[in-house]
């Protein structure tokens, strides 16, 4: 039986126990500070070895190895570069310590770099990284791979594309946690799960974070959106610092273990300890464990999205979902220039601001004929994974393009889209099985444009039946209507409507109309896409792509929701028409002047803009010095408040911040050439 199998027949019949911590237990046996544990444990192997066999006897089902740190990048810093060597040598020590009867997790930990978008690894390379630990750790006979303690949830997906890509061992992801159940980068649980388990992980949670009274709460936080098993391995409490400087960690192998049916109540089916707990920790939680009843795992994915924060559930029943159509460069000059340049300063202030009008996600497209598109969609998603929370909409017409997209993105997209022409059905379905991705099943094929609403859902039950065959389910797709223009064929909104009224009610899946194009060659287009997508509405329909800036259709929205009992006491209408949420209003917080120009700069990160504002604002003869006291040092001020309140995360800081000093660096020698020319002694600047 391979030992994928194995893990998973277990994981059905009862509850699989990780073993504790291994870093805590060297420091305690001997290991001295400062030294690269991984080659310590291979000219140790007696210390390593008894801690594994002691994790043996105390009855955990796994063992992991000691290679947290055995990757390119962290053994550098001790002078080595033999990684498969050392990850071979330590997965064959663990193996020999534990027998045959004991499952060897390969550990997998963090680089301790980040990743683009959010850093400066790039992804591809960060996927190497990861390819040659793997490729060591496999020489070594582990039976599955463990992606631990991850901060950052685009190097969590590259360890797992590139063990995917590498083996097809079990392998499980878990995320570390900050005080307010967000990662470092701002990912929350949900969308951490979303995003892994779509991508292939075999069971995925946390570890280190917290105790195991806080962990809890991030598991229960995963489990509604659960389709793998869910891993948990709580520190033994929150470490307490000593007089001498020290920490230690102080809860009793009771005290932890009486978490576990806790934990098992919340979905997670394979359990151990992380920094502080020991083999007797184990012991206890082995004997908690003995008569729990493992959780069941649902049969299908939720219909579900993520970006890098959040996760947003495709709900058939909820509120009517708006896809901003506004990154499309059609009939847009400005964006096709930008396109063209290759900046991206546009397409993040449209994403934000089709965010504050109320999208639920947002469709890109960088169709610009002459242009390297699939460049042009990498720094778009990366662009717009810094600067929205919300989840993307991948748009383009070709498949190369969508895949660049798919695979730089840090969550789960939704594929703009599938239809039935073959080549590209085969092509598109693959990409979007090896990425997680959902899709829009598009009833279109070879022959054309289906006139009729029964020709159409042919056309639907056939992609389906292909999806099938790659994994999907009704879950992971939604159909669009197709909307023709009324202008040139009357009867096609009929057959449109038809086709969703079938869709949401019969075939019982997720809906989708582009609404703009019902209404082309007529004049006052806002009041027919308004008035089709009521209708629409009232057929079942879960999303539109559409402009969130629309006034009259957003206020339709709000009421349909209303009277289609899809807003429950009217909450989010009384809301809109309240004014409380500034959605239904048009922007009135745009900045008006260049210095509030370069403040919101800042704000926003906008790092390809600053320095033709200020050059702007300098020609118009506003002075330096005032530029920097008055707009950019409140800007990233006002910034560094954002991020304490949890309202920024760190990828958004990092990008105020590039922008602060390019600012600085543009106005710093006209500063140096005014103080040159002053009378008397040049003031003192302190930054920090």
């Amino acid at each position: 039986m391979k030992a994928a199998t194995k893990i998973k027949k277990i994981i059905r019949e009862r509850c699989l126990v990780l073993d504790g911590a291994t870093g805590t237990e060297l420091q305690r046996r001997g290991m001295p500070t400062g030294v690269c544990p991984e080659t310590w444990c291979i000219d140790n192997p007696l210390v390593i070895s008894g801690i594994h066999e002691d994790y043996r006897k105390a009855g955990a089902d796994v063992i992991y190895t000691c290679t947290f740190g055995a990757n390119r990048v962290k053994l550098a810093q001790y002078g080595r570069s033999d990684v498969e060597s050392i990850n071979r040598e330590l997965a064959l020590l663990t193996r020999r310590a534990v027998g045959p009867g004991v499952l060897v997790a390969g550990d997998i930990g963090p680089m301790g770099r980040f990743v683009e978008p959010f850093g400066d690894v790039l992804f591809d390379e960060a996927m190497d990284i990861f390819r040659e630990q793997i490729r060591g750790l496999v020489a070594g006979g582990v039976d599955l791979l463990v992606i631990e303690t991850m901060m950052d949830i685009q190097e969590a997906r590259a360890a797992l594309l590139a063990a995917r890509e590498t083996t097809d061992i079990f392998t499980m992801v878990t995320m570390t946690f900050e005080a307010g159940e967000r990662t470092l980068n701002g990912t929350e649980p949900a969308a951490a799960l979303v995003t892994l388990q779509s991508l292939g992980a075999d069971a995925a949670g946390c570890n280190c974070s917290t105790g195991p009274a806080e962990m809890v709460g991030l598991a229960s936080a995963m489990n509604p959106f659960r389709a793998v098993p869910l891993v948990a391995k709580p520190n033994a409490g929150m470490p307490q610092l000593q007089s001498d400087g020290s920490a230690v960690f102080t809860m009793t192998p009771e005290e932890f273990a009486g978490y576990g049916k806790s934990f098992v109540e919340n979905g997670v089916g394979l359990l151990g300890g992380c920094c502080g707990t020991t083999p007797d920790h184990i012991v206890a939680l082995k004997k908690a464990l003995n008569d729990a009843t493992p959780p069941v795992c649902p049969r299908t994915r939720p219909a579900a999205l993520s970006s890098c924060r959040k996760a947003v559930v495709i709900d058939r029943g909820g509120p009517l979902m708006i896809v901003g159509e506004r990154i499309n460069p059609t009939g847009k000059p400005s964006l096709q220039e930008e396109l063209r340049s290759g900046r991206t300063d546009l397409i993040s202030r449209m994403g934000r601001e089709q965010e504050r009008h109320g999208a639920d996600l947002l469709d890109v497209n960088v169709g610009v004929p002459g242009i390297d598109q699939k460049k042009a969609m990498a720094n778009a998603v990366k662009a717009l994974s810094v600067a929205s929370s919300l989840p993307l909409v991948i748009d383009a017409s070709d498949p190369d393009v969508i895949e660049t997209g798919l695979r730089l993105y840090p969550g789960r997209a939704l594929i703009n889209s599938i239809s039935g022409e073959t080549s590209r059905m085969e092509r598109l379905l693959g990409l979007a099985r090896r990425y997680g991705a959902m899709f829009i099943l598009l009833p279109l094929t070879e022959g054309g444009v289906p006139e009729t609403a029964d020709e159409r859902k042919s056309i639907v039950r056939n992609i389906y039946r292909e999806a099938r065959r790659h994994g999907f389910s009704k879950n992971d797709f939604v159909v669009d209507g197709l909307v023709m223009t009324v202008s040139s064929n009357p009867a096609a909104p009929a057959e449109t409507l038809k086709t969703v009224e079938w869709a949401s009610h019969r075939f019982r899946c997720a809906t989708l109309l582009g609404l703009s194009n019902v209404s082309f060659g007529l004049p006052e287009r806002p009041w027919l896409n308004a008035a089709f997508l009521a209708m629409a509405q009232s057929g079942g329909l879960t999303m539109a792509i559409a402009d969130p800036a629309g006034e009259e259709l957003m206020n339709i929205k709000a009421a349909g929701d209303v009277l289609d009992g899809r807003d429950t006491d009217a909450e989010r209408y009384c809301r809109r028409f309240a004014g409380l949420s500034g959605i239904a209003k048009k922007q009135t917080d745009a900045p008006s002047t260049l210095p509030e120009r370069i403040h919101r700069a800042v704000m926003e990160g906008s790092r390809d803009e600053i320095v033709s504002l200020l050059e702007r604002s300098v020609a118009d003869g506003n002075d330096p010095q005032k530029l920097l006291s008055e707009s950019l040092i409140p800007a990233i001020t006002d910034v560094g408040d954002c991020y304490e309140k949890k309202e920024l995360f760190l990828p958004q800081l990092i990008a105020a911040a590039e922008t602060m000093k390019r600012g600085v660096a543009y106005l710093e020698p006209l500063i140096k050439k005014d103080d040159s020319s002053a009378d008397g002694a040049s003031g003192t600047i302190v930054m920090a």
